[in-house]
C-alpha cells in the first residue's frame, strides 16, 4: 500500500522547512475512510499523521523514546522495510455485548534501525474506526536489556476540541469528569481532585486515557491504549499552547518507566475516530487489539448477577471489623475469641443468611460478602505488610454453614480479598486463599488494592504492579476463579485473552455517594468502559444516606429510574444490585425489573448517545447464558435447588417459584431489554422499535421518570406502564434531570 503520492505529513513537515521526508507510506482502512502516513525524515526521525474522509485528525506526531542510559530513540533511523497484511476474521467472546465481533484491519510493518545496531519496528493496525500502533523491539537488536525514561509517543490535535477527562494520575482514576475545551483542562485540573486513599497527579495539563474528544464539525475522536502487559499504564500531557498530547508513563518506584528485554513491544497506542457518538459505544477496537482467549477450558466462566453484604458498610450501617478492644491486631497472635464484639460487624452468620434468603428469593445467582476475615480493626491508611491472610473467618462468620446454607438455595458466595495494597501480602498468601476458595465452591473473588502499594514506594499503575495484577489473574484461572479487581488498573481489554477477567472498579464508581455528578454515569461508557466492563455496583433506590444508616448524611444524584436504566447501558458480566433488601422491600415493583434484566448479550444496539447527556440502549439477551447459568444452579449441594435465575424465567416466561427443571420444554420468548440515562439536563427520546421481529407481537413494560421527577426535588418518582407494541411502533419517553429509564420488550 504504498503511495504514490507524498502523503499528508510529509507535506506538513516540509512546509514548516523541516526536515527533508526520505520514505513515507500510506495505510488505508478496509472502507478507506481512514488514511493513516508513516514518514521518516531526513535525520532519521519517525512520525505519523492520521486523516479521516480526507480530513486530517492527528496532525504530524513524533514517535520514539528516551532511555535512562542517556541513549535516545527519536531519531538517526534508516528504514529497513515495510511489510503489509491485513486481516478480516469474525470471533465470539465468552461473554459480552455482542455474540459476534468482526475483527478488520490493514495491518502495516515498519522496521527501523541505527547504525549503531539499534532496532525498532512499529506495527501499525488501521480499522474502519481507528488506530492501533505499538513499538515491538526484536530479538536481533543491539538493545537487550534497557530503561526507558520516557515514552515520546505524540498525539497532535487539528483544534481546541471539546474534551471529557479526568486528571492525571498514578494511582486512581476515582474521579468525576469534566467537560473543557483542550485549553481549559489546566485551570479546571485541581479543582476536579477528590481527596483518595491513594492518588498521585503530575501535572495540571495531564489526564487519563481513554479520553474523549469532540472537534467542532462533529467527529469523535477517543485516545486510549490496549493490551497493557509487562509495562505502565500511559496518562497523556498537554502541551496547551501547540495542542499535542504526549505519552506519560507510571513510574516505578526508582522512577524508570518501563525495564524492557528484548524481544518486546509496549502496548498499543489507539486513537478512535468515527462520526457518531453512538459508533464510540459500538467500537471493539481494544478488544480486538488484545490476544485471543488464552485458556483452553472456558465452561467455568459464567456472568454473575449479585447482591452484597457491601451498601451497609459503605453507608455506615454496619462495619467491616469485629471488635473495638484492638488498637492492633497481629495474625496469628490475636485471639478474636477472647474479644468483645462491638455489635456492629455486617457479616455475621444472622444477617448473610438473611440475604442469602432474600438474593435466593430474587433470582440472582450470587451474593458478595465483605468483612468475613480477621484483621479489619487496623487496615486502613497504616500501610501494614502483613494485613490479612485471607483464611481466617472472624467467630460469627460460620464460613462452612453458611456456605452450605447458600448452595441449598441456589446461591453462590462470592469471596473478598481487601490485600490493602500489599500486593507482596497477597502474593504470600494467594495460593492458599485460592485453595479455600476451592474447597468451599467459591468461583469469584472481589479483590481490592486500597491505599498506598507495597513495596512502597510503587503505585498501582506502574510496570511491577501491572505485572502483579497478571499474575493473581492467572494464579485464578489455574483454580477456575474468576476475578473482579477493585482500585487495580483500569481495563485494556485483556478480558479477551483472560475473560476470567470478570470485572473492574477503576473509577468513581456508586460508592463515592453524594459526589457523583449527574452526567457522570452517561460519560463512563465513552471513556472507563472502552477498556473493558466495570462493576459499578448500580441499583441504588434510597439516595438519602440518612435513611439507609441513620446518623450519616449524603444524597445522591440521580433518580430510581436512572439506577434502573443502568443495567443496560452499562454492561459488565457482573452485575450488582448494590442497594440494602430493606429499601428493595419498599419498591418491589420497580426491583421487579432488576430480577428481570440479564447480564450478557447476543447482540447490543446503541440507539441515542451524545457524551455528558444521554445514552439509549437495546440488547437482547444471550440464552446460552441463561441455560448454562440454570445447569450451575443444579451443580449446587448435591443438585438440590429452590430458584432459577430472574432473567431466565423472565425470558422463559415462568412464574417466580420456577426451578432449573422447569426449563426441560420450555420455550424461550424472543425479548429485548432498552435502558437510558441522562445528566444533568432532562431529555426526550423517541424509541422506534424496527429492530423488533416483524412478525411478532411484543408486551412492553416500561419503568421511566414520573412527570415530576427530578434528582433533587423527587428522585423516587417512578411510573410503570404497559403496552402491546409491534416493529413498527414508537415510543416517545422522557428522562427527568439524572434520571433514567428501562423497558423490558418480551414476545407475546
Amino acid at each position: 500500500m504504498r503511495s504514490s503520492l507524498i502523503c499528508a505529513v510529509a507535506l506538513a513537515l516540509l512546509s514548516c522547512s523541516g526536515p527533508v521526508i526520505i520514505s513515507e507510506d500510506v495505510l488505508e482502512s478496509p472502507d478507506k475512510e481512514l488514511q493513516m502516513c508513516f514518514a521518516l525524515t531526513s535525520n532519521g526521525t519517525p512520525a505519523y499523521n492520521l486523516e479521516y474522509k480526507g480530513q486530517t485528525v492527528i496532525k504530524p506526531s513524533k514517535l520514539g523514546f528516551e532511555l535512562c542510559d542517556g541513549t535516545t530513540l527519536k531519531d538517526g533511523f534508516e528504514l529497513e522495510g515495510v511489510e503489509f497484511d491485513s486481516k478480516d476474521e469474525t470471533w465470539q467472546p465468552v461473554w459480552g455485548e455482542e455474540r459476534d465481533i468482526r475483527n478488520n484491519y490493514n495491518e502495516m510493518l515498519v522496521r527501523l534501525v541505527r547504525q549503531d545496531g539499534v532496532r525498532m519496528n512499529i506495527r501499525f493496525r488501521l480499522f474502519n474506526d481507528g488506530l492501533g500502533f505499538r513499538y515491538e523491539f526484536p530479538q536481533d537488536n543491539k538493545l537487550r536489556y534497557f530503561n526507558i525514561k520516557e515514552e515520546l509517543t505524540e498525539f497532535a490535535m487539528t483544534g481546541n476540541h471539546t474534551a471529557w477527562w479526568i486528571s492525571g494520575d498514578y494511582d486512581t482514576q476515582e474521579y468525576n469528569y469534566s467537560r473543557t475545551p483542550l485549553k481549559g483542562i489546566r485551570a479546571a485540573s485541581r479543582a476536579t481532585r477528590l481527596s483518595n486513599a491513594s492518588a498521585t497527579g503530575f501535572s495540571d495539563t495531564g489526564v487519563q486515557t481513554a479520553l474523549q474528544l469532540k472537534t467542532a464539525d462533529g467527529l469523535y475522536i477517543n485516545i486510549h491504549e490496549a493490551a497493557v502487559v509487562n509495562y505502565p499504564t500511559a496518562n497523556l500531557l498537554l502541551d496547551d499552547k501547540s495542542l499535542v498530547f504526549r505519552t506519560w508513563l507510571t513510574p516505578d518506584a526508582e522512577g524508570i518507566k518501563g525495564r524492557m528485554q528484548a524481544p518486546c513491544n509496549t502496548p498499543w497506542r489507539t486513537v478512535m475516530v468515527v462520526d457518531d457518538a453512538r459508533k464510540v459505544l459500538a467500537s471493539k477496537l481494544i478488544l480486538n487489539l488484545n490476544e485471543p482467549c488464552a485458556l483452553e477450558d472456558v465452561s467455568w466462566i459464567h456472568p454473575v448477577k449479585y447482591m452484597g453484604v457491601w451498601w451497609e458498610m459503605i453507608s455506615g450501617k454496619t462495619e467491616w471489623s469485629y471488635t473495638y478492644d484492638l488498637p492492633s491486631v497481629q495474625l496469628g497472635v490475636t485471639d478474636y475469641s477472647a474479644l468483645k464484639p462491638h455489635g456492629r460487624h455486617g457479616a455475621n452468620n444472622e444477617n448473610v443468611r438473611r440475604y442469602i434468603d432474600f438474593a435466593a428469593e430474587g433470582g440472582f445467582d450470587a451474593l458478595l460478602i465483605e468483612g468475613w476475615n480477621e484483621g479489619w480493626e487496623d487496615w486502613f491508611g497504616c500501610q501494614k505488610d502483613y494485613v490479612f491472610d485471607f483464611v481466617t473467618p472472624y467467630p460469627d462468620f460460620d464460613l462452612p454453614a453458611l456456605n452450605e446454607y447458600a448452595h441449598s438455595k441456589g446461591i453462590r458466595l462470592v469471596m473478598h480479598h481487601e490485600t490493602s495494597s500489599s500486593t507482596i501480602n497477597y502474593e504470600r498468601h494467594i495460593e492458599a486463599a485460592y485453595d479455600l476458595m476451592n474447597q468451599y465452591g467459591y468461583d469469584a473473588v472481589k479483590s481490592g488494592y486500597v491505599g498506598n502499594i507495597i513495596p512502597y514506594g510503587e503505585h498501582h499503575y506502574s510496570q511491577p504492579i501491572i505485572n502483579h495484577y497478571l499474575l493473581a489473574l492467572k494464579k485464578a484461572a489455574e483454580h477456575h476463579i474468576m476475578v473482579n479487581a477493585h482500585e487495580a488498573v483500569r481495563p485494556t481489554g485483556l478480558c479477551r485473552t483472560w475473560p476470567n477477567l470478570i470485572g473492574n472498579e477503576s473509577a468513581m464508581g456508586t460508592e463515592y455517594r453524594g459526589h457523583i455528578n449527574p452526567g457522570h454515569t452517561s460519560i463512563l461508557p465513552f471513556t472507563r468502559l472502552q477498556g473493558g466492563p466495570m462493576d459499578y455496583t448500580p441499583g441504588i433506590f434510597e439516595q438519602d444516606m440518612s435513611i439507609t444508616a441513620p446518623g450519616q448524611h449524603g444524597k445522591m444524584r440521580h433518580t430510581i429510574a436512572n439506577q434502573l436504566g443502568l443495567y443496560v447501558t452499562f454492561y459488565s458480566p457482573l452485575q450488582m444490585a448494590a442497594d440494602l433488601p430493606d429499601n428493595y422491600e419498599r419498591f418491589p415493583d420497580a426491583f421487579q425489573f432488576i430480577k428481570d434484566v440479564a447480564v450478557d448479550w447476543e447482540q447490543s444496539l446503541y440507539l441515542e448517545a451524545e457524551p455528558g447527556e444521554y445514552i439509549v440502549t437495546a440488547r437482547k439477551p444471550r440464552l446460552e447464558t441463561l441455560n448454562k447459568a440454570a445447569e450451575g444452579v443444579a451443580s449446587l449441594a448435591d443438585g438440590k435447588k429452590d430458584m432459577l435465575s430472574g432473567a431466565a424465567r423472565f425470558v422463559y416466561a415462568l412464574p417466580e417459584d420456577a426451578t432449573a427443571r422447569n426449563l426441560a420444554g420450555a420455550r424461550a420468548r424472543d425479548v429485548w431489554y432498552v435502558g437510558g440515562v441522562c445528566g444533568e439536563k432532562a431529555h426526550e427520546c423517541t424509541l422506534k422499535f424496527d429492530f423488533l421481529n416483524p412478525s411478532l407481537r411484543y408486551e412492553a413494560v416500561l419503568y421511566s421518570d414520573a412527570p415530576d421527577a427530578d434528582y433533587e426535588s423527587a428522585p423516587q418518582a417512578y411510573t410503570i406502564t404497559r403496552s402491546e407494541v409491534t416493529a413498527s411502533d414508537s415510543l416517545t419517553v422522557r428522562m427527568a434531570r439524572g434520571g433514567g429509564f428501562a423497558l423490558s420488550l418480551r414476545e407475546l
